[in-house]
């Protein structure tokens, strides 16, 4: 033990030698090293931080959640023509499925309209995130306040002009001032505030809470009627613990089928959105990120350990009399080549702890600059050093070998 000790820190001591001696070569060498290991690193730690707000921001929604529309959430076999022809989803629809499904936690209705800007006095917020829903909508996504309340089944059916209001914009237009009880004006009519969200943070697509406002469905269908081109219906089904999706499914079709009169041997034209499926359809892209970082990263630690390789044998090389001498006072083989082969992955940890420094500045700076957190976990800084290693201990494997088999006289006399 003690022999592979003295071997390690005669190893280090080699490759700081050949970091202070030969600076410009060993820092063109382990460049390839340390932009590969912060290539690999930072795709990593990018996708575990999205992965990580993806799971932060669906928490409150059930997997099994569905979302009933005229659209697909994934790539479908149905053809364009044929899904442009396909109805919205109706008020009278949601109404029925809700008295007569089975096995059904909260059903509830949502409008998708375009982004408003709201005014209070003379201060205004533009581009905001209108969310017109039913009274279910905050048992079906689990809403969490700072102050206030969500409407309810009253205000929601009669279409009150109430509104709840994110962080961001409560912040934006009220300021210190408690914004319960006050008055926003939007589509030209005048909303009383009874409740702001808790701070949510960066969604998932840009828009979050934060920055989202939630109204009365009935409000805008009194106001605009339900065959509005510019609002897009969705009915929103949470089915109960631990059902049978298949079976569940299977009614929820034919009770839709039925209600509007679609015939046997015709197609649906809805389509039943599963929230787990758009999940896993997220998964598979943040798969092949990960698969296409590792691609792209690998021709850098490729180049890495080239680098490695050759400044191995350009060492090989310079100390060709002093392996001779060495082996005539007795150093076996396998002494001379661990040392090479320790010094050669010494300088390929040294320059992927520099690549993961790298990874660990950007994602400080990414993340002060940017309402997104990235992370560098002790498993990618793990992960980081073991590659490093690996890339050492690949690259320096055959100047190692090299060395170890010299002629200790020719070495002698070559180094003469």
């Amino acid at each position: 033990m003690r022999l592979y000790l003295r071997l390690l820190k005669e190893s280090f001591v080699f490759a700081l030698d050949a970091l202070t001696n030969n600076k410009l070569r060993t820092l063109l060498s382990l460049l390839g090293v340390t932009i590969g290991i912060f290539s690999i690193i930072a795709v990593l730690a990018a996708v575990d931080s999205l992965d990580r707000k993806i799971t932060k921001d669906l928490s409150n929604l059930d997997k099994n959640t569905i979302y009933l529309m005229r659209f697909s959430f994934a790539p479908t076999e149905v053809p364009q023509w044929k899904r442009e022809q396909f109805p919205n989803v109706k008020y009278d629809e949601y109404v029925y499925l809700k008295s007569t499904l089975t096995q059904t936690e909260e059903v509830g209705f949502q409008l998708f309209v375009s982004r408003e800007t709201l005014k209070h006095d003379d201060k205004s917020v533009s581009d905001v995130n209108i969310v017109p829903v039913s009274g279910e909508f905050i048992n079906i996504q689990g809403l969490e306040f700072e102050r206030g309340r969500f409407y309810n089944e009253s205000e929601a059916n009669s279409g009150k002009a109430v509104i709840v209001i994110g962080d961001e914009i409560a912040n934006t237009l009220f300021g210190n001032q408690d914004p319960i009880g006050e008055d926003i004006r939007l589509y030209g009519q005048r909303f009383s505030v009874i409740g702001v969200l808790k701070k949510q943070g960066a969604g998932l697509f840009g828009d979050s809470n934060d920055t989202s406002v939630f109204l009365p469905v009935n409000f805008l269908r009194k106001m605009y009627g339900d065959n509005n081109d510019a609002m897009t219906p969705v009915i929103i089904l949470k089915p109960s613990s631990g059902v049978d999706m298949d079976a569940y499914k299977a009614e929820l079709t034919g009770k839709l089928r039925s209600y509007r009169g679609v015939k046997d041997g015709e197609i649906d034209n809805f389509f039943i959105n599963v929230f787990s499926g758009f999940t896993n359809f997220i998964d598979g892209i943040i798969g092949q990120m990960n698969v296409m970082g590792w691609i792209i990263s690998g021709f850098s630690l490729l180049v890495g350990g080239f680098g490695i390789a050759n400044i191995m044998f350009v060492s090989v090389k310079e100390r060709t009399n002093l392996i001779g001498i060495q082996k005539s006072l007795g150093a076996k083989n396998r002494f001379i080549l661990f040392q090479f082969l320790f010094e050669s992955i010494i300088l390929s940890v040294i320059g992927g702890i520099i690549g993961l420094l790298f990874v660990f500045i950007t994602s400080v700076v990414a993340t002060n600059l940017a309402d997104f957190e990235f992370v560098l976990s002790y498993g990618n800084v793990f992960l980081g050093t073991f590659l490093a290693a690996i890339i050492g201990l690949i690259a320096g494997i055959i100047p190692a070998i090299t060395a170890s088999r010299l002629d200790p006289v020719e070495a002698i006399r070559t180094g003469i």
